[in-house]
């Protein structure tokens, strides 16, 4: 299915994006097998079997790429990394929730993958992956509108009349001081969505802070949520201004469990993981912004969380978790070895 281009070897990008996945999908067929596990509602538990069998044959893909390629299979996530006999953490409406922004992370992901792949081989494998993934998310969506569970994004009036307009004025830019315009759909697409994002993060490090065997990870955790919560309330302060919704929070949906269902390490992966993807979703919605104020705030936020993301690195080296990319031959140390 996949026709390799003859004797072409694997770019430093093709063999990031299979190491990347091969990491990730190894940890979610963990967070997924215990969704699984503890799932009540039939049709949820449909769309959780899909996405194993999707991280399963990703998985074997992966392996047999970098297998060809004499390159070794990353030890990733197992057995050893979860607990299926832990109580559930999450209700079955927040693991809809959950499906729904990490099936999003998905499909970017393998968009940016397919962009950065030169084989024909490596580019059919994205786009098939592609193709599954927004099946699965539209099945997730769907789910989700007729369980009205949703957190659909505000809805904007057409102008009055209705024409095209120009802005004619610099104070379009404006925001520091005095009155501040309306905010526009594409700064309020920025925001809706990064607080969805940021809604499920807090969900996370709320649940994992609660069953962390390792005091220093669960402060780690805790310590996440209380920058999440704090920059969410920034977030939806711009929305409140024009008289717009936030997304709804789904704090309360989290049990009161202390036994974990997942290695620590597996945790603070999942979460360090999420809040690098953050940075860069904040970074789109900075080079979108129009209006000063939003712009400031947005790497205001980049610098809490890119610090928070370092701390996390360091602590997941400190506990020998953090499994090494492929690298580029040191030169200097080969020569010293004549």
């Amino acid at each position: 299915m996949f026709k390799k281009d003859s004797k072409e070897r694997l770019t430093a990008p093709e063999l990031a994006n299979l190491w990347t996945q091969y990491m990730n999908d190894t940890m979610s067929l963990c967070v997924i097998r215990f969704l699984l596990e503890k799932c009540e509602d039939e049709e949820t538990r449909s769309i959780l079997r899909v996405s194993i069998d999707l991280s399963k044959n990703h998985i074997r893909k992966i392996a047999d790429f970098l297998t060809e390629e004499s390159y070794p299979i990353p030890q990733g996530f197992n057995e050893e990394d979860v607990n299926l006999d832990a109580p559930r953490l999450f209700s079955d409406n927040l693991i809809l929730v959950y499906m729904q922004v990490m099936t999003l992370h998905g499909m970017n992901s393998y968009s940016l993958c397919t962009t950065t792949s030169i084989r024909a081989d490596q580019r059919s494998y994205y786009a098939k992956c592609i193709s599954e993934t927004s099946q699965l998310y539209d099945r997730i969506l769907s789910l989700m509108l007729a369980k009205g569970i949703l957190s659909i994004p505000p809805i904007l009036n057409p102008p009055n009349p209705k024409q095209v307009e120009f802005i004619d004025n610099q104070n379009y830019l404006a925001g520091w001081f005095g009155k501040k315009r309306p905010l526009n759909a594409v700064e309020i697409s920025g925001i809706h969505y990064n607080m969805l994002k940021t809604m499920v993060k807090v969900v996370l490090e709320i649940a994992f802070g609660q069953v962390a065997k390792s005091k220093e990870v669960r402060n780690y955790f805790r310590r996440g949520s209380n920058i999440c919560e704090k920059q969410l309330k920034e977030l939806t302060t711009l929305l409140a201004d024009d008289h717009l919704p936030a997304p709804k929070s789904w704090q309360s949906d989290v049990t009161n469990s202390t036994e974990a269902p997942f290695s620590d390490k597996l945790m603070l992966f999942h979460v360090v993981g999420l809040v690098a993807v953050a940075v860069g979703y904040y970074g789109a919605a900075l080079s979108a912004g129009q209006r000063r104020d939003i712009m400031f705030k947005y790497t205001k936020l980049i610098g809490e969380i890119g610090l928070y993301a370092e701390d996390g690195a360091n602590l997941l080296i400190k506990n020998g978790w953090m499994e090494k990319p492929p690298m580029v031959d040191d030169r200097d140390a080969l020569s010293k070895e004549n």
